[in-house]
């Protein structure tokens, strides 16, 4: 199925929130939700030119842009008042951003800075936006919370030279299913998606791209790809869904079921 297929339906017409949601990963689910008829507001932090490409490509009412720091609650209380602002309520709240240290170091060399900037950017961050949007969702008895993880996330397993940013997404985990079971009489759910190698190009490609590259390391023998993210969350997203929370989906073409280091 061809990426332009990418057209589930969710809910008749509703607003996602979407951090990231620019160019990565979150670009094909920012795509994928206005294919489906939503309206979104997909955040970026540096890379403009990304967000303007974006814009460009969708000029729709149904597309915000805004330049938000998720590490700042400041940022994250503006953004949603935007969202609020322009579309009057947020159904869907994609929390894609996850700021990533590349280099390779052990815990001991990680700075102060480097340390709060993956526990603001990728747990604090979560918290804020959760607090100011679940009230709404209470409020509308429908809402759908997607945290990201990393694989093996679920298992609270370990990574080295990666440590701060692996401790955060366990402590995420466990964020994701408290809240699952704290706002379920409320209409509303929370997932967690970690997905697998997907490195490079393959974040914003589609499905049958990968699958005309060989990936030797996957066993399903292709690269997984921003498209199967965008999917998988679109069905977690729908109103039918309602059944599927506090759980942890792997995304990782079978990755996971070997542990890594076989």
């Amino acid at each position: 199925m061809s990426n332009d297929s990418l057209t589930m339906e969710v809910q008749s017409v509703g607003h996602a929130l979407i951090t990231a949601g620019t160019k990565g990963l979150g670009r094909q689910v920012t795509e994928a939700f206005l294919r489906a008829g939503h309206q979104v507001t997909a955040t970026f932090w540096k890379d403009r030119a990304k967000a303007e490409a974006l814009a460009e490509q969708y000029k729709d009412d149904r597309l915000q842009i805004v330049q938000a720091d998720v590490t700042s609650k400041g940022d994250l209380e503006w953004l949603v008042n935007q969202a609020m602002d322009r579309y009057g309520t947020i159904d869907y709240l994609i929390n894609n951003a996850g700021p990533y240290i590349f280099e390779r170091k052990k815990l001991m060399d990680y700075s102060q800075a480097e340390w709060d900037a993956m526990m603001k950017g990728n747990l604090d961050s979560v918290f804020h936006l959760l607090q100011l949007t679940i009230p709404k969702m209470r409020d509308q008895k429908f809402g759908r919370v997607i945290n990201y993880g990393f694989q093996g996330a679920n298992t609270a397993a370990g990574w080295l030279y990666r440590s701060a940013f692996a401790a955060a997404k366990v402590g995420l985990v466990s964020l994701t299913k408290s809240i699952a079971y704290e706002e379920a009489e409320y209409g509303i759910t929370s997932n967690m998606v970690c997905p697998g190698n997907i490195t490079g190009d393959m974040k914003e490609a589609g499905i049958e791209k990968s699958r005309k590259i060989p990936d030797e390391q996957t066993p399903i023998g292709r690269s997984g790809t921003g498209e199967d993210i965008a999917r998988s969350i679109l069905f977690l997203c729908e109103k039918d869904s309602d059944m599927i929370t506090g759980s942890v989906f792997e995304i990782t073409g079978g990755l996971d079921v070997i542990h890594r280091y076989r």
